[in-house]
């Protein structure tokens, strides 16, 4: 079946391999990312999304939706590409502390619209990221710690399911179906929209403190320190950077969901150790949260991966320490904990390991084979500490579901997708059918 009909059905743009826009609207975030679809719609509205699945069931393809592209993984051959980024309307509701979001909303319109009345979404450290598909996956950030998986806060999801029919899914309406959406990824509907709880949050104190390389051992040591008795509101993150051509650098991330007097003190291990190069630590708005890591916020390639961590062990130690960044450019260690390890109601479920490990490198051609080869390495050598089931959005290319879920969630999850989904018509970026 061609896509002529598909054209004459919705309102928002139909590309396919040869329009002028094709390649780059088909392109993921990640740009190393290669994503072989038929066709690429970007909807305007629910309807559209609507008429694409119900086309998509018809002609046996796939829809795979992506607002940002973000976490793609390239398995999509053949299906086509659901863009819903126009859908990105946000209403904050400051009397019931809930947000609404549209499906393409962004992380940091929501805090922008939440921080004018002292509150604050789950949201990650990336403003740029798209809300729906970080929540369906679990959701980790700097307020995690504190108050859970972003996950966890949602109390309805809008969705369009496999026979292209709306419907508002809640714990209450449809508990398996509420179950699968919070955290087990895209697979069981189209979202194209949320409603979620929003946090008392008047300020952040938070920023990057870094160090020259040659530091390594002693801000690693503090990060230990800080994190062994952090509370619940301060979050740290353990970052090595060597970009190319560059010395190493290493750094601490800090957020502290409160004012600078007592977010300073808890960190004054800090200021005690002297020599930082930069600090940029200050008190923010919540829409300023993105300050702190200032990620890159346009596309770029590359290769990752993340492990969770039991413990860090002298093995663990080595393996992120004794060796050279590159040709990686980041190692990154993120204190997990608090809430984060609490029962959950949806699939996400706790994650008890203390620690998780991000490994980033250049997606580049001519640096691909040595960035995996040395992704492969540290992960070979941390094997004894890794532990089960990753946060679904660190998922990479080459992963599937099962690395994110334990085996009875994953079971569930499955059973979920044949009842509501039996001929696949949704495709997550990484789908739980085995």
């Amino acid at each position: 079946m061609g896509f002529d009909e598909l054209r004459e059905t919705v309102r928002g743009r139909v590309l396919v391999a040869g329009d002028a826009d094709f390649e780059d609207v088909a392109r993921p975030w990640n740009v190393a990312v290669t994503q072989p679809v038929a066709a690429v719609v970007e909807a305007v509205d629910v309807a559209d999304v609507v008429a694409v699945v119900r086309f998509a069931s018809d002609s046996g393809r796939a829809v795979v939706t992506q607002p940002t592209g973000h976490g793609a993984s390239g398995d999509v051959a053949e299906a086509i590409l659901l863009r819903t980024g126009l859908l990105n309307e946000v209403r904050v509701d400051v009397a019931a502390r809930r947000a609404f979001v549209g499906a393409g909303a962004q992380w940091g319109q929501v805090q922008a619209a939440a921080a004018e009345h002292g509150l604050a979404g789950l949201s990650g450290s990336n403003p740029v990221v798209g809300v729906t598909g970080y929540t369906l996956g679990g959701g980790l950030g700097w307020f995690g710690r504190k108050y859970g998986w972003a996950s966890e806060a949602v109390r309805a999801f809008e969705i369009v399911d496999a026979e292209g029919v709306e419907a508002k899914v809640t714990a209450e309406s449809d508990p398996e179906l509420f179950f699968a959406l919070s955290g087990g990824g895209g697979d069981f509907g189209v979202v194209t929209g949320l409603e979620f709880d929003l946090f008392p949050v008047p300020v952040v104190y938070g920023g990057r403190v870094t160090w020259p390389g040659e530091r390594l051992p002693e801000v690693w040591e503090l990060f230990v320190e800080l994190t062994s008795h952090a509370p619940d509101e301060l979050s740290v993150w353990f970052e090595r950077f060597q970009f190319p051509g560059a010395p190493e650098m290493v750094a601490l991330d800090v957020a502290y969901l409160g004012d600078a007097e007592p977010g300073r003190e808890l960190v004054a291990g800090i200021d005690r150790l002297g020599g930082a190069v930069s600090d940029t630590r200050a008190v923010l708005s919540v829409a300023e949260i993105g300050a702190i890591t200032a990620e890159p916020t346009a596309p770029s390639p590359s290769i990752s991966r993340a492990e969770l961590l039991t413990e860090i062990d002298d093995d663990a130690v080595k393996a992120l320490l004794q060796s050279p960044v590159a040709p990686l450019i980041n190692i990154q260690v993120r204190h997990l904990g608090g809430a984060l390890a609490r029962p959950t109601a949806g699939a996400r479920g706790p994650v008890t390991a203390p620690y998780v490990v991000y490994l980033l490198g250049l997606g580049l051609p001519q640096l691909r084979d040595a960035v995996r080869d040395k992704v492969d390495a540290v992960v070979s050598a941390l094997g004894g500490v890794i532990a089960p089931a990753k946060p679904f959005t660190f998922l990479a290319p080459g992963e599937s579901a099962a690395a994110a879920f334990a085996e009875p969630t994953l079971d569930r999850l499955r059973e979920v997708k044949r009842n509501r989904d039996p001929h696949r018509v949704i495709r997550s970026n990484f789908p739980v059918s085995a």
